[in-house]
């Protein structure tokens, strides 16, 4: 299958297309380094280094023969990605080209102004690729469980039936995101679900949850294959970022009371569950929402889970409390259905143990690259008077 990988040099975008890659699909991988460069403005390295796209892809191709198709741009140049889509003629597309998180989002104005314009661009012009180019290619979105909040009932997946003074109609699960960067993937649902409906376009949205882990099985072959791992309070998921404090001594920093719970998967799951929702495309006309993650924990639940495994593992590893900087419910009522792709065929990693081990093993080789600086929280969801 010919695959675009709209950031394709992401944590889950370059293991993504290696994949596809390792598989023998035709991969397509586009990106223009925003998120490598607004990490070095706001001092977010990631932990291990990164060769760029083309050595990665060089890399990759001497070790394997599989070859990737790359291309260094903006997919907020509609013209440019025009000149790739009928270059590319892919039959998928997968969409991660989104500034990723929400702490940045939150930042101040021009953060929450580039968010707000790269992720509504970067889906309205693919949108308009896909129909002046490719109408029968599927898009495959990565959205997010961030979309749906904590409502005090049961997530359903994408769709909510209501009845309504003895009326009945489906409507889009209700959103109400906790961040100016999630309130842009609800925006993409809405203009996504417009353009199906109006144009009969074929889109699968992935509501994922946050992702942990280091390696795929491509990346066990050299670790220059390895994604962009980011441990700080800006880029950083709360596991990768808990393993990194386990590590380096720093006490796990619990924000709040630390029940924020959330529905969590593996790195491997991510890559099984885009491979299932590209390898079973919808009809035209058709949006499909599937909420994408294995497990649900606490944020005080994974900070036990990594200490238990940290301490056997002789690391002493402590668990800190703080002010909480976001605005957000710290006990509150989560519970998410998430059925369609283990109906279609998603094996779960889960998170036990020995993966705690072997991720804290991993993380240990990198330990004299860890800087500190970078894990106390340096962004605040309301501005201190």
């Amino acid at each position: 299958m010919r695959v675009l990988i709209l950031g394709g040099d992401g944590y889950l975008g370059w293991p993504t297309a290696m994949d596809f890659a390792a598989k023998g699909h035709d991969v397509w991988v586009m990106d223009n380094y925003m998120r490598r460069n607004i990490a070095r403005e706001t001092c977010s390295e990631a932990l291990m280094p990164n060769p760029n796209l083309h050595d990665r892809a060089e890399i990759f191709h001497a070790l394997t023969g599989g070859k990737i198709h790359v291309v260094v741009g903006n997919c907020a140049d509609y013209r440019l990605l025009s000149k790739v889509f009928v270059e590319c003629q892919p039959e998928t597309v997968i969409h991660y080209a989104e500034q990723p998180s929400a702490p940045y989002s939150m930042r101040g104005f021009d953060e929450a102004r580039l968010t707000f314009n790269n992720n509504l661009n970067a889906t309205f012009n693919l949108i308009w690729a896909v129909m002046e180019h490719a109408p029968s290619c599927h898009i495959v979105k990565l959205g997010t469980m961030g979309e749906y909040g904590t409502p005090n009932i049961d997530i359903e997946e994408g769709w909510l039936e209501v009845e309504h003074n003895g009326r009945k109609d489906k409507f889009l699960f209700p959103r109400q995101a906790g961040s100016l960067y999630h309130t842009t993937k609800v925006l993409d649902t809405d203009l996504l679900w417009f353009y199906v409906r109006t144009h009969g376009l074929r889109v699968t949205d992935l509501m994922q949850g946050p992702v942990y882990g280091l390696a795929s099985e491509q990346s066990e072959m050299d670790e220059r294959l390895l994604p962009n791992f980011h441990y700080d309070d800006i880029f950083g998921t709360v596991v990768n970022r808990f393993l990194v404090q386990a590590v380096a001594s720093v006490p796990l920093t619990i924000y709040g009371k630390g029940g924020q719970t959330r529905g969590y998967l593996n790195l491997k799951d991510t890559l099984q569950c885009v491979e299932l929702a590209m390898n079973t495309p919808v009809e035209p006309g058709k949006l499909r929402i599937l909420n994408q993650f294995t497990e649900q924990f606490s944020v005080k639940q994974l900070a036990e889970k990594v200490q238990r495994v940290g301490n056997a593992m002789g690391l002493n590893v402590q668990i800190k409390n703080i002010d909480n900087p976001r605005k957000e419910l710290e006990e509150h009522y989560y519970n998410a259905k998430h059925y369609g792709l283990l109906e279609m065929g998603l094996k779960p990693h889960y998170m036990t143990e020995e993966v705690i081990a072997e991720m804290l093993e991993m993380v240990a080789r990198y330990k004299s690259g860890i800087d500190r600086n970078k894990i106390e929280p340096r962004v605040r969801w309301k501005q201190q008077s």
